[in-house]
């Protein structure tokens, strides 16, 4: 009985302390909320990837991510994915991402996302890569993006057996790739 008194009191600390670690991810800028930040781990040879975030304006103007800069790879973009006619589209926001009032924009695989040009370095999965997002209202921030597994689909996630998509194969220009 000591024993399972033992194992459950320590399975409410590790619980405490994930929980805590979950916290601790959240950043504030402004009246807005980032969470959530993830990117997969790429494959040798991979000059691109996705980065992706929550993030949720507390306050009654909008405000804007204009920008990001990070150290593994000298040109960050903010995308849009779409489908048009069965044909995957992607885009560059020129001006950036809007974050209405009240609202909360989620960029996550398939959609917007944060995209990592020219990657110096492949990404691993466990490693933690440091991520200065700008926005028009609330300034600079910085965010650390936790690198899953190569085809995971969410934060925590390990990848299993999902196929991943391969953004060095697509189209960046806008014309899109053929489903």
């Amino acid at each position: 009985m000591t024993k399972l008194i033992r194992t459950l009191a320590s399975a409410a600390v590790i619980g405490l302390f994930s929980a805590a670690t979950a916290q601790a991810a959240e950043v504030k800028a402004g009246d807005l909320v980032i969470d959530q930040a993830w990117s997969r781990a790429t494959p040798g040879g991979a000059k691109v990837a996705g980065g992706y975030l929550t993030i949720t304006n507390k306050g009654a103007a909008a405000d804007r991510l204009v920008s990001a800069t990070a150290d593994v790879s000298p040109r960050v973009e903010i995308h849009e994915m779409s489908m048009d006619g069965g044909v995957m589209k992607m885009r560059m926001l020129d001006k950036g991402l809007a974050i209405g009032p009240g609202k909360t924009v989620k960029l996550a695989p398939g959609g917007y996302h944060i995209m990592f040009q020219e990657l110096k370095a492949p990404l691993k999965e466990g490693e933690k890569v440091p991520v200065t997002l700008q926005f028009e209202k609330a300034g600079s921030v910085q965010v650390t993006f936790d690198v899953q597994g190569v085809g995971a689909k969410a934060p925590g996630d390990t990848g299993g057996s999902m196929k991943r998509m391969d953004h060095g194969t697509m189209d960046h220009s806008g014309h899109g790739m053929k489903k």
